[in-house]
């Protein structure tokens, strides 16, 4: 976990960063960062898995609709957020941003870290154990954290008043959001709800379903 939370803090050194374009040219980054990225993540995954069971409170059978119910919310808002342009957050960046039609961004400016926060906290909740407390609990405390270090962040970058006019829209939930939103970002995050559902006992071995 300490690897990777040091890996993911990489973009955000900007000494770091750079050293690394410098070093391997900018796509040339980009590939050997990803490729860390999986790597680590693929590292912890197998660590998690083989670590023994060590458990912290039992399990009660309403805590497995606590995460069933939690990624009914988060598979939605992970696939809207991951697809709009985002000029105050982590995700696709912010070319083709809309200051008028912000879409998910009326809900929140920070939809990835809060559909991190809906995983992370919903799945600590009934896997009551050492290994799973030291998998989840650093990305929400990470994931909490993150829109108040994003928001200093983009204020210093855009300057207070640039903020301000590409925010005006955002946090400000209005029924106009579901039309910019569209109905295919929903319908795709259904579909991966769905498929999170179908593929769990396969990849995890275990059935999130309550019964």
């Amino acid at each position: 976990m300490l690897a990777f939370l040091a890996s993911h803090a990489i973009p955000a050194r900007p000494r770091l960063r750079d050293a690394g374009i410098r070093l391997f040219g900018t796509v040339g980054y980009h590939l050997a960062y990803s490729a860390l990225s999986l790597a680590v993540t693929a590292w912890l995954a197998i660590a998690y898995a083989q670590a023994p069971f060590e458990p912290l409170w039992d399990q009660q059978p309403w805590m497995r609709w606590v995460p069933l119910v939690a990624m009914f919310f988060a598979c939605p808002l992970l696939v809207a957020g991951a697809s709009t342009p985002n000029p105050f957050s982590i995700g696709m960046g912010g070319r083709g941003f809309d200051p008028e039609r912000p879409g998910v961004l009326r809900l929140t400016r920070h939809p990835l870290l809060w559909a991190l926060v809906l995983w992370a906290g919903a799945h600590m909740v009934p896997n009551g154990d050492i290994a799973a407390l030291i998998l989840f609990a650093p990305l929400l405390l990470l994931a909490l954290a993150g829109p108040t270090l994003m928001e200093r962040k983009r204020r210093r970058a855009l300057g207070p008043e640039a903020f301000a006019v590409l925010a005006r829209h955002t946090h400000m939930p209005s029924t106009r959001m579901w039309g910019e939103i569209g109905a295919m970002r929903l319908i795709i995050g259904a579909a991966l709800y769905a498929a999170l559902l179908a593929l769990h006992p396969m990849i995890i071995g275990i059935s999130p379903l309550p019964y």
